[in-house]
């Protein structure tokens, strides 16, 4: 386990305490709440990472590279843009998933567009926001959030490149 990890569970850990301390009613509601919480999303948390080790296990690093590496320019980065906003995954599952294509040679332009745009576009609740906020709201702020997923990948290329 690292520092990190220790650091933080510990602070969970005398946060608890205190918490159990104040109010042990709550605290134990929190802690059911929290646990129902977890077996409800915890299938499908458990299904995606299965999906993205079956796929990172069969698409070879020379494939990853030669689609969004760095040598691809732009246009990788403009793919992972795509490929984040119509994937939908909680972040949690993003963030080790990025990890991962960067060590399959993904460029680090290409990992921005990609988790900015996971986050930023809903392609999957665009008929939900298209219903709510109307058809030119929901384009619109989709297709600006895309232009600034690019944006903020074409920065953070310069500024980390």
């Amino acid at each position: 386990m690292s520092i990190t990890a220790i650091i933080i569970n510990s602070i969970v850990a005398v946060c608890l305490a205190l918490s159990l301390l104040k109010s042990r009613e709550k605290t134990l509601l929190a802690l059911k709440v929290a646990f129902n919480a977890a077996k409800r999303i915890g299938l499908e948390v458990l299904a995606l990472i299965i999906i993205i080790g079956i796929i990172t296990g069969f698409l070879p690093n020379r494939s990853v590279a030669a689609l969004i590496g760095s040598e691809r320019g732009l246009l990788g980065v403009v793919i992972a843009a795509v490929l984040g906003s119509v994937l939908f995954m909680p972040a949690i599952i993003a963030f080790p998933l990025a990890s991962t294509l960067k060590s399959m040679g993904a460029s680090t332009m290409a990992i921005t567009a990609f988790i900015t745009t996971l986050t930023m576009i809903g392609f999957v609740f665009l008929p939900l926001e298209i219903k709510e906020l109307g058809k030119r709201f929901a384009f619109l702020r989709n297709g600006l959030s895309f232009v600034v997923a690019i944006v903020i990948a074409v920065i953070i290329g310069v500024i980390l490149g």
